[in-house]
């Protein structure tokens, strides 16, 4: 079950691109509440605690308890813009949840037995991850932190997909429950491309190896029947 992280915020009345950058100048971040039937809610929270907090994975998959004054309402986080140069928050979208309502909520897979799998020990090959997350639809009390794929039995070549994965009681895959399902590969072992390529390489240099081998011995014996000819002619000279 994830975790629950508690958020200091305030209200915050005024809007617009102006009143958020005198925000952030200040070492705030703006942000919009919004669901469970009531109406946005604009809040501010302060940025060195929120980046506190998202230096945790498990913020990002788990239930938000965000305290504003006297009040206490448990959310999800629906978004995050982060500034693309800077370690900056700019904005927070978060959406408010009920114990008896279904949400949905992508959390990210950890991965185990990579360095015991037999496609990697014996076959040499490496762990490729095709999908780091996905989408899970449950009550918020069974939200998982992370889904845990065990690939210590996967051999070289061999793929794990989203039907693979053993899901909590009470959490479900929304891309298994689509219509039609999408029952995607998440990981698989294969030899590294680059190794590939240089057991080609030799094989190729060897094929070319033994060409050559056969030209010269090719040469060798016409040069023997040249030489026999030569012969022959000089004999059938001296007997005129």
């Amino acid at each position: 079950m994830a975790k629950q992280l508690d958020l200091i915020a305030e209200l915050r009345e005024d809007s617009g691109k102006g009143s958020s950058r005198r925000l952030r100048r200040n070492g705030k971040v703006p942000a919009i509440i919004y669901g469970a039937g009531r109406e946005p809610r604009a809040l501010t929270f302060e940025h060195n605690a929120l980046l506190r907090a998202v230096e945790n994975e498990s913020f990002f998959s788990s239930v938000l308890s965000v305290q504003v004054g006297e009040n206490v309402r448990k959310s999800i986080l629906k978004d995050i813009q982060i500034h693309p140069a800077k370690k900056q928050i700019l904005h927070l979208d978060l959406q408010r949840i009920v114990e008896d309502e279904k949400i949905k909520m992508t959390v990210p897979f950890h991965f185990l037995g990579e360095d015991v799998a037999p496609g990697v020990k014996v076959g040499g090959g490496i762990v490729s991850h095709l999908r780091t997350e996905v989408e899970v639809s449950c009550f918020p009390g069974d939200l998982p932190e992370y889904l845990e794929v065990d690939v210590a039995d996967l051999d070289l070549d061999q793929l794990l997909h989203l039907s693979d994965v053993k899901l909590p009681e009470g959490v479900e895959l929304t891309d298994l429950i689509a219509e039609p399902p999408r029952d995607d590969a998440i990981v698989s072992i294969h030899v590294p491309r680059a190794a590939v390529e240089e057991d080609d390489l030799e094989a190729e240099a060897e094929g070319e190896d033994a060409e050559e081998g056969s030209a010269e011995g090719d040469t060798d014996v016409d040069g023997g029947d040249s030489s026999d000819e030569s012969k022959s002619d000089s004999d059938g000279s001296s007997s005129q």
